[in-house]
């Protein structure tokens, strides 16, 4: 976006994005003849509109690129490692750019740029409590009807892979991805499934849905653990909806893997069925993701000891508690109690 000129005729940028995210920037491209007129025509106006490569020789141009990846979409400044990422992705795609010729020196050599620091914890308002969580996650099998096909892939679906992210404070990407034959529970503890890659849905770009581990080596796996009650959801889910091609306990109506959008749609009926108004609109679990926040502080706010919150979470101990050691919902009352009693104890 920040390489398109300020010419006539400029789309809005929801559509330059949806033009370009849909239609430019998917392998293998589609026709764009075939896309809606919109669409064609804001492709047509890019095609007039964008820079030549050369451009980004210019260090206001190339200050310009670097000033738009530290913004999010709505203006405000992004993650330090959200920052640091697309500059990454930036320096590669120049690299690329001069192997061939395209560019004869590298624009980003003289250009002085620093990462803009952003606060890394989570914030502790997201974060629920045990009963809020067991709350939600009993209002989300509630979500969607047996009279849409979209049932088979919503209710239990969105049931125990929201669940899986919760009781088993696991992503849940790797939630989606579980198999229920080759678990090992066992007598004494939670049972650990095998070794787990993520991966990321997007129905247009196929050929990049296996990733390897988030800030790791294409090759490095981890192990996803499964506490008891879990294990007992997944037997359940099993045995009252199957399990798709290759074991997967969860699959969308066509057997494929289901996409993130699936259950953040779910989720925001969700939060509106399971909590008071009050709540609905603050940023309370806003997100499944936050209930990924919520267990691993309520691990923490149990004395269980950090190093071993940050092996099955998939963290180091440093981002475990910089980011992650937050108060629960309701906990700083229960300390104001606490503090309170032992102050009439000397009254």
């Amino acid at each position: 976006m920040a390489m398109l000129r300020r010419t006539r005729g400029r789309p809005d940028d929801e559509l330059l994005r949806q033009a370009l995210r849909n239609w430019a920037f998917v392998i293998p491209r589609p026709d764009a003849r075939t896309g809606p007129t919109e669409v064609r025509l804001a492709l047509d106006w890019v095609a007039r509109a964008s820079r030549p490569l050369g451009d980004l020789l210019d260090p206001v141009v190339m200050r310009g690129v670097l000033r738009a990846l530290r913004l999010k979409r709505d203006g405000t400044v992004a993650a330090a490692e959200t920052q640091r990422r697309k500059r990454t992705t930036l320096v590669n795609s120049v690299r690329y750019a001069i192997e061939p010729g395209r560019l004869r020196a590298d624009p980003l050599a003289h250009v002085s740029w620093r990462i803009t620091e952003t606060a890394q914890q989570v914030d502790p308002r997201v974060v629920v409590n045990p009963a809020q969580a067991r709350s939600l996650l009993c209002a989300v099998s509630y979500i969607g009807g047996y009279e849409r096909a979209r049932a088979k892939a919503g209710r239990p679906l969105r049931r125990d892979v929201l669940r899986g992210t919760a009781a088993g404070r696991s992503r849940g990407r790797h939630a989606a991805r579980l198999r229920p034959a080759r678990d090992r529970v066992g007598h004494r503890g939670p049972a650990r499934p095998p070794p787990l890659r993520r991966q990321e849905v997007n129905r247009q770009r196929t050929d990049h849905d296996l990733r390897g581990l988030k800030s790791r080596p294409p090759s490095d796996t981890r192990v996803v653990p499964l506490p008891p009650e879990l294990v007992r959801l997944r037997r359940e889910s099993v045995d009252t909806f199957g399990t798709a091609d290759g074991g997967r306990l969860f699959f969308n109506e066509k057997g494929g893997i289901v996409g993130s959008s699936t259950y953040d749609r779910a989720w925001h009926e969700t939060r509106e069925l399971a909590l008071p108004p009050d709540l609905v609109a603050s940023p309370l679990a806003v997100r499944p993701y936050d209930l990924r926040h919520s267990a691993l502080s309520t691990w923490l706010n149990a004395g269980v000891d950090p190093t071993e919150v940050a092996e099955r979470a998939g963290n180091c101990v440093e981002v475990l508690m910089t980011r992650y050691a937050k108060c629960l919902y309701g906990r700083q009352a229960l300390a104001n109690r606490r503090i309170d009693a032992l102050l009439d104890e000397y009254g």
